[in-house]
């Protein structure tokens, strides 16, 4: 069975992300780049089902800039098989993202697609649903626990009121949440030989998309600036404070 894996190219979670002076968007000039962390989680799952002797293949996929081979690197030194750049300078859209992945889908033919359930930049939580809506696969979204069976797929999802396990027929998109697994780290072996793996570039307009942004970002504001915390001397001042400042009780 083939696995496809969609990955994305994020500002580095460790660095702290500054607004450009003149507030039309995130400064990303000398920023470090990386992984989408709940991507890493779904390459990490990917491999598993490999090692379980489940997956016999693994894609990883991404649409980006040329800088993106970086990560698609990554994805393969942590156990892709190959990776497949969709090349496009323009700021691609969860829906524009979907089709392509729709077509890479017609083509490879993969029994299971597995996301990040979002990104840490945009946070939209939107690529997974559309992607199974357009291809007609199952879905199970906010996976913590994943077991494959035969052309079933259990998924266990976090949910607002607990868990929920739902049965999936293959193929099916799977968006992997946090408690899914602990991504491994890249060896320096692996991270060699990954140079010499397969990588293709192709263009959107092999799979008929239009990448042009729908969207128009107006402005970007930092977040206000924390005021410090107060001490109170008595319980009576605290609840006053708590009704008549802050207003949440």
């Amino acid at each position: 069975m083939k696995v496809l894996v969609a990955v994305k190219r994020v500002v580095d979670y460790n660095v702290k992300v500054r607004v450009k002076a003149d507030n039309s968007g995130v400064e990303l000039a000398n920023v470090k780049m990386a992984m989408n962390p709940f991507c890493e989680i779904a390459v990490e799952e990917a491999v598993r089902l490999k090692e379980k002797g489940i997956a016999t293949e693994i894609i990883a996929v991404t649409v980006g800039p040329q800088a993106a081979q970086e990560q698609l690197r990554t994805a393969l030194a942590l156990g892709a098989d190959r990776a497949i750049l969709v090349l496009t300078d323009d700021v691609a859209e969860p829906l524009a993202i979907a089709k392509i992945l729709k077509g890479i889908c017609d083509e490879e033919q993969p029994g299971l697609v597995v996301l990040g359930k979002q990104a840490i930049d945009g946070d939209n939580n939107q690529t997974g649903q559309m992607l199974a809506a357009l291809a007609g696969f199952a879905q199970g979204t906010f996976a913590s626990v994943v077991e494959v069976a035969g052309d079933k797929a259990k998924v266990t999802r976090e949910i607002d009121g607990g868990l929920q396990t739902v049965e999936l027929t293959l193929p099916a998109v799977i968006t992997t949440d946090l408690r899914l697994n602990e991504p491994r780290y890249a060896s320096l072996p692996n991270i060699m030989k990954a140079k010499k793996k397969q990588l293709d570039t192709k263009a959107p307009g092999d799979y008929g998309v239009d990448t042009t942004p729908r969207l128009k970002t107006v402005k970007v504001n930092a977040p206000a600036e924390r005021s410090a915390g107060i001490k109170v001397k008595t319980v009576e001042e605290l609840v006053d404070k708590l009704k008549n400042e802050a207003k949440v009780i």
